[in-house]
């Protein structure tokens, strides 16, 4: 047994995204086009479907599986829904915001400046899952981000 082998993969982080797609392949070709997403591995099963597959976003891994009913692995539209927003830090949120919907994505929330000092935006893939893009543009306290909030009148 290899002594050096490393507990955490090189390029990994602790938390790292599994998404389940009904197609993941179109899937990986929709966050290319959308995230500039680059595709760093791909497991294919002899039917076709994605066994594993995972992209980089940034400085991030994201892996991929095809819906497997029979693994109890379905996406978010075949559950009718997701509890789960993934968020992006990107250098101009409008921009990628704007890729992503002439990709394919739906809009949740148009891109705006909040009370928490963010360009932020909600995005829902084809797929179901949402995504939020925001672009950290104002430094602020908690304080500061408690009297915004409390200004905005979202509480």
């Amino acid at each position: 047994m290899n002594q050096q082998v490393k507990a955490i993969p090189e390029g990994m982080h602790t938390v790292t995204p599994h998404l389940v797609c009904n197609g993941a392949s179109d899937a990986i070709a929709f966050y290319t086009k959308a995230f500039e997403a680059s595709e760093v591995a791909r497991m294919p099963m002899p039917n076709g479907k994605l066994m594993h597959a995972m992209i980089r976003i940034g400085d991030s891994m994201v892996m991929l599986v095809d819906e497997m009913p029979e693994w109890k692995a379905m996406g978010p539209l075949t559950l009718t829904g997701t509890p789960v927003t993934l968020h992006l830090y990107v250098s101009d949120s409008d921009a990628v915001f704007r890729r992503a919907v002439d990709a394919g994505a739906k809009s949740i929330m148009p891109v705006e400046e909040t009370f928490w000092g963010d360009r932020y935006g909600v995005l829902e893939d084809p797929w179901g899952h949402r995504w939020s893009v925001a672009t950290h543009v104002r430094d602020m306290s908690p304080q500061e981000m408690q009297e915004a909030m409390q200004k905005s009148g979202m509480c």
